[in-house]
């Protein structure tokens, strides 16, 4: 189910990508991207018992006020759709799904621009839709987690008990997660305090603190990096890129661990994603290897260095994918000016495959 769900998003992804340009009006982007996100989640669109585009919602004393879109699963709302222009930031535009949401009967409303998706709740006071969305889906940015809520938004797998079990605690997980990234950029007084309380004896002066205050900066640096590039090791089955302990050296308290000789950095792995899911149509993914070096990464069939699909350099300001379609044992170059471009290359990244089949 995650798969296929995946498959479509990406694909709709693509599609907005591709369209957008030309995408001149805020009706146009719900009929080119907000319907068929709607359709990817199991729902008819053309059953005016399910999908309700431009419901009447009076509110008050004003009448005739409309919602883009009602979702119903057995004669029930389960979700209230506003949608903007694909320029728009949804982030700056919730008053007006706001005002809508407590008077839908829906527990759920979605705020998007047919590229983002802000799903909404009531988890602070009953009826009352909360300031900030519990749940944010990206199209250019799909991970696992993100899948598994939006599965449970899908007709077939629709359990509001289940997304309200979910809900708070991603709203909270979230919350958790700003702070610790404020205290990863620049750590509090207060949480250098804590964690030097835990070996350090000695009063804590004003210039102890400044001190320490760095060296708890190197130290989360140095840990997250550290367990970023274990976790790809394993993950995309690259080379040892981690040094060692033994190997590491310190002169002195506050010298930084020695870095690894290369990361992998995002742009890499979302640049494998997106070329894994295009060679999927033509070979399984576990004859895909990922293989990171100083000057490139690399992606390889059955993990065979004479078997290269294609090489990311992505280490220098311009970017290139090289490719090797022709058969040849040197690539060929390819600027990109962004990760979408890939895409173009679709042809020739699966005509690389029949040359060693």
């Amino acid at each position: 189910m995650e798969a296929d769900l995946r498959l479509k998003l990406e694909q709709l992804h693509q599609r907005v990508d591709s369209l957008k340009d030309q995408i001149n009006t805020e009706e146009a982007t719900k009929n080119a991207f907000v319907m068929p996100f709607i359709q990817i989640l199991g729902f008819d669109i053309f059953n005016p018992t399910e999908v309700i585009p431009e419901f009447i919602c009076d509110i008050g004393t004003k009448k005739g006020e409309k919602i883009d879109y009602v979702i119903k699963k057995d004669g029930e709302p389960i979700l209230i759709i506003e949608c903007k222009h694909w320029k728009e930031n949804v982030d700056a535009h919730n008053s007006q799904l706001h005002r809508y949401y407590h008077v839908s009967k829906s527990r759920f409303g979605v705020l998007t621009n047919g590229h983002t998706y802000n799903f909404y709740a009531d988890l602070e006071k009953p009826n009352i839709m909360d300031e900030k969305p519990f749940f944010t889906l990206d199209l250019a940015n799909i991970s696992d987690s993100s899948l598994k809520i939006l599965e449970n938004f899908t007709k077939s797998s629709y359990n509001l008990e289940n997304i309200l079990d979910s809900a708070e605690a991603l709203k909270y997980i979230k919350a958790i997660r700003n702070e610790f990234e404020k205290e990863l950029q620049n750590p509090s007084d207060e949480i250098v305090k804590l964690l030097v309380s835990k070996f350090f004896n000695k009063p804590l002066t004003a210039s102890r603190l400044v001190a320490f205050k760095e060296y708890t900066k190197k130290a989360f640096s140095n840990s997250i990096n550290e367990s970023i590039n274990f976790r790809l090791k394993n993950a995309l089955n690259i080379g040892e890129t981690i040094p060692s302990k033994e190997n590491q050296k310190l002169s002195s308290v506050d010298e930084e661990i020695e870095t690894p000789r290369f990361i992998t950095t995002e742009e890499e792995i979302e640049g494998s994603q997106i070329i894994k899911a295009i060679l999927r149509e033509s070979i399984p993914s576990n004859r895909i290897f990922f293989r990171d070096t100083q000057s490139y990464f690399g992606i390889l069939l059955d993990d065979n260095n004479r078997k290269p699909l294609c090489r990311l350099h992505f280490n220098s300001a311009n970017k290139y994918v090289e490719l090797f379609h022709n058969g040849k044992d040197n690539g060929e170059k390819q600027p990109l000016q962004s990760l979408d471009e890939i895409y173009k290359f679709k042809k020739e990244l699966l005509s690389t495959i029949k040359n060693y089949e």
